[in-house]
């Protein structure tokens, strides 16, 4: 805790390089972390979603020429409007900043952005991706929801994808293992399952949950955080392959 009380913030979040450094290392590729700032729950941060992002961002980016952006923070998280602390931006915005970052990308002679996203509201990034062809700039989205999939099963996460959906499982599971300072006491027994909830967009979060989780957050831990990461991991070789951008041991 910083001496006011507050969180201290999480280590190795935002990109330490230099103009030089990224000279030397000349990425063909970048990676922005897209995350968001809305209701975890009780036990995890407001900035959950930012950290996961950055912590998969920093993962892929291991060992290739890749420049890691910092984090876009805040982004589309209505559906949390009824729990303090949530922000958030509109899609159009969210939209628009993605589409400038790509623009300056190029200028500087990078022609492929892969955007890592670490919240799931965040729809509008699929029609950024898929306006990108014949922009000059090469986009992707990741991970895909095979990519989860496979990650998931790779740790042995139980719950599905679509049970798991809020400061479940594998959200809890990967903060456990890359950022536990930031994990409260509690999670162990706020497991809430809402499966049934096809009018989320319409009726937010509060109308399936009373405590901001949906999932089973007890089945977390920090082996299930290391395995999902390193899947991940794995699954980046794929997109990798977009720009060339491959590790030091594929060149």
């Amino acid at each position: 805790m910083t001496p006011s009380g507050h969180p201290t913030p999480a280590p190795g979040l935002l990109p330490a390089d230099t103009t030089e450094d990224v000279r030397a290392r000349r990425p063909t590729m970048a990676v922005l972390p897209i995350g968001s700032f809305e209701q975890h729950g009780a036990f995890l941060p407001l900035t959950t979603d930012t950290v996961i992002a950055c912590t998969i961002a920093r993962e892929v980016a291991a060992g290739r020429p890749v420049q890691v952006l910092p984090p876009l923070t805040v982004s589309c998280s209505h559906e949390h409007a009824d729990w303090p602390g949530t922000v958030s931006i509109s899609a159009r915005t969210l939209h628009a900043v993605v589409r400038d970052i790509a623009d300056s990308l190029r200028r500087s002679g990078i022609g492929t952005l892969i955007l890592v996203n670490g919240h799931g509201g965040n729809y509008v990034l699929r029609n950024v991706v898929q306006e990108s062809a014949g922009s000059g700039v090469r986009m992707a989205l990741f991970p895909g929801s095979a990519d989860w999939d496979a990650a998931r099963s790779r740790a042995g996460v139980e719950t599905s994808g679509h049970t798991d959906m809020h400061a479940g499982e594998a959200e809890t599971s990967i903060l456990l293992y890359a950022h536990p300072e930031l994990v409260k006491e509690g999670y162990e027994s706020s497991d809430w399952v809402a499966d049934d909830r096809k009018h989320l967009l319409t009726l937010g979060m509060s109308a399936y949950t009373e405590s901001g989780i949906i999932g089973r957050p007890s089945l977390a831990s920090a082996r299930k955080g290391k395995e999902l990461l390193a899947g991940l991991a794995e699954a980046f070789d794929e997109y990798a392959a977009l720009s060339g951008a491959g590790t030091e041991a594929h060149d």
